[in-house]
């Protein structure tokens, strides 16, 4: 009779160490949503503490009285990345050499492979990454969320100045963009495309 028992203290123990560990694992989970979501907000907090190219703001005052120094040249290269996000995103040209002080336009592409919508903010690294300081952009798709439609294929602009100032010894510069998915987003854009569906049907 003993073994009944003590199996019983057993299965006990048990399921109190899977609820725990159930607890744990939801926990983890929560935090590493939690992290992904506000990686946005924390380089756009980054950008306004040090006031570099601020996420959300276009340079344009900076460049209103810039003179084209065509003694030099600098050659930018463009890359593109996707953090767990289901899109296709590249930039149109790979590089262009300009001079400082010249207004360049250029364009990425990116393109929704889901059959659902979902919205993506990027955001922009340099390298070297004192380069940050002299990339004066006056247009960018990293400027706002970019909600794409299934099956969407959007051709973004990018129109930008590199500060005459940019040190001689800075040649190369990379202009990389990362586009994260803004989770909490697509929940909304499903239901309010759901909603606008069910009123045309109406």
């Amino acid at each position: 009779m003993s073994g009944a028992p003590e199996r019983s203290r057993r299965e006990i123990r048990i399921a109190a160490d899977n609820r725990r560990l159930l607890l744990r694992l939801g926990i983890s989970a929560v935090v590493m949503f939690g992290f992904g979501f506000l990686l946005v907000p924390f380089y756009e907090k980054i950008c306004e503490v040090t006031g570099i190219n601020n996420l959300l703001k276009p340079d344009i005052a900076a460049v209103s009285n810039t003179q084209v120094d065509t003694s030099r040249s600098v050659l930018v290269q463009f890359d593109a990345n996707l953090h767990d996000l289901p899109w296709r995103f590249h930039p149109l040209q790979r590089s262009v050499s300009v001079h400082p002080g010249e207004l360049v336009h250029i364009a990425y592409e990116v393109v929704n492979t889901r059959a659902e919508p979902i919205t993506g903010q990027a955001v922009p690294s340099y390298g070297p990454l004192v380069a940050g300081q002299y990339f004066r952009k006056m247009d960018c798709f990293c400027f706002t969320q970019q909600t794409l439609a299934p099956g969407e294929r959007r051709t973004m602009p990018v129109v930008f100045v590199l500060d005459p100032a940019l040190p001689a010894d800075v040649t190369t510069i990379t202009l990389s963009y990362t586009f994260f998915e803004l989770q909490g987003r697509r929940a909304a854009t499903a239901t309010s495309t759901a909603a606008a569906t069910k009123a045309d049907e109406s």
